[in-house]
């Protein structure tokens, strides 16, 4: 399997059957920051697929290129969200097959997170078995700050990797949480020193490729069932983030965005 279908994605292959997926939307990202527009969003969702499929590797490690591990979504494919109901549907889709295809892959995933972490590479990152992160390392859910619900992988796995209280406060506050904040509280595995992280996650990437792929896949399948059980929670989660880009409130976070200014969300429906 060559991957040569895919475009925002870059791969390459190492010793013990391990493969390195490169996150690489930069080229025309000024901020130099891998964010997920229509291109990427499409090959995020899909590429898990392949990945199972493929005989040749046997352990997976993401990682991002540039100044970040991922810099949320392109703004202009939010705007086409908005704007198109096709668009929105499609990326629906996308947005829940990544989820689910990132737990039902078989083959055991290693997260690099440097920099920022947001958005669609986010879910990726957070979903991975083994999450890696630099201790400075930025993980934000940018969902509540934009105007809508955070769906993505949040509530499928946030509350059950540093419980519900933490996941409340950074999911509905939208606060930042640094790679060493995130290992204290079991939001990711591990936190390195930058200088580290690639090292350590090749070293786990390839513990896990020479290690038994039986035992191992089917320990990750067994365990992912707690994913899957909360299934009907993350369903609802991304229904109502798909319903919010429906809504004047992701308008105002759109143009505060683009105008580098805190949002004004008084005018919202008074519910």
């Amino acid at each position: 399997m060559t991957y040569s279908q895919y475009q925002a994605l870059e791969f390459k292959r190492h010793p013990n059957g391990v493969l390195e997926l490169i996150m690489n939307g930069t080229t025309a990202n000024k901020s130099g920051l891998s964010t997920a527009d229509h291109t990427m969003h499409r090959e995020l969702a899909d590429v898990w697929r392949d990945i199972d499929r493929d005989p040749d590797t046997r352990a997976v490690l993401i990682r991002g290129e540039g100044k970040g591990f991922s810099g949320g979504g392109d703004l202009s494919l939010v705007e086409d969200m908005a704007d198109d109901f096709a668009v929105r549907s499609r990326v629906w889709r996308e947005a829940r097959d990544l989820v689910y295809n990132v737990i039902n892959c078989s083959k055991p995933i290693v997260s690099a997170m440097h920099g920022p972490a947001v958005g669609a590479g986010l879910v990726a990152g957070l979903l991975a078995d083994i999450s890696i992160a630099a201790k400075t390392a930025k993980i934000i859910d940018g969902h509540t700050r934009l105007g809508v619900a955070a769906g993505d992988h949040a509530a499928i796995v946030w509350p059950l990797l540093c419980g519900m209280a933490k996941a409340k406060y950074y999911l509905l506050l939208c606060e930042p949480v640094s790679g060493e904040e995130a290992e204290r509280i079991g939001l990711v595995s591990l936190a390195v020193d930058e200088a580290d992280l690639l090292p350590r996650a090749f070293e786990v990437a390839d513990k896990l490729a020479r290690g038994s792929s039986t035992a191992i896949r089917w320990t990750k399948y067994a365990l992912n069932n707690w994913l899957r059980s909360a299934g009907p929670a993350f369903d609802a989660s991304l229904a109502l983030e798909f319903m919010g880009f429906s809504g004047p409130d992701v308008r105002e976070g759109i143009a505060s965005l683009r105008e580098r200014r805190a949002p004004d969300y008084s005018g919202g429906a008074p519910f």
